[in-house]
């Protein structure tokens, strides 16, 4: 350092001072005005990106306010439809329930009714039956017991007898 203050030239100096003051005159009128443009233009285009940047997100943050809704909407129609089957489906086991026991009733009735006819002819037949059995056996008495003369009279007495006190 001392080197430097031993060597100090006051016209050196001078002249670097007005080189120095020539340089910069010329940087202000020709290299100034561009790099400052260029430096506004810069600050404009990281404006611009960081609106845009704002921009996109508020966007995004709309879409997925979107999303949401439209997946909250198509969830509710879902457990809306999935409702709608769960009634319908309780709705026709309810129905085909109600139509099998309708049905198993008349079944019922008819079997009934079936079995009561199916009764009444077998009485009937039955009756039809003992009424002829009971006529061969009052006919196969009457032959035995009318066989002889003497026991007709006495039967013919016995009914007018009968006869007589009715």
């Amino acid at each position: 350092m001392e080197k430097l203050v031993n060597d100090f030239s006051l016209g050196l100096f001078f002249w670097q001072a007005i080189i120095l003051v020539v340089l910069i005159l010329l940087l202000v009128k020709f290299a100034w005005k561009p790099i400052m443009t260029a430096i506004t233009e810069r600050e404009q285009g990281i404006a611009n990106a960081i609106a845009a940047a704002e921009n996109a997100r508020k966007e995004m943050a709309s879409l997925q306010a979107d999303n949401q809704r439209i997946l909250n909407e198509a969830r509710a129609e879902r457990d809306a439809m999935m409702k709608e089957a769960r009634e319908i489906k309780e709705k026709l086991v309810a129905d085909a329930k109600a139509e099998a026991e309708a049905v198993g009733h008349k079944m019922i009735e008819q079997a009934k009714a079936t079995i009561n006819s199916e009764k009444n002819a077998a009485m009937a037949e039955l009756k039809n039956q003992v009424s002829a059995l009971s006529v061969e056996i009052a006919e196969k008495l009457l032959k035995t017991e009318l066989s002889n003369k003497e026991a007709q009279n006495n039967l013919v007495q016995k009914m007018l007898e009968e006869v007589k006190l009715n």
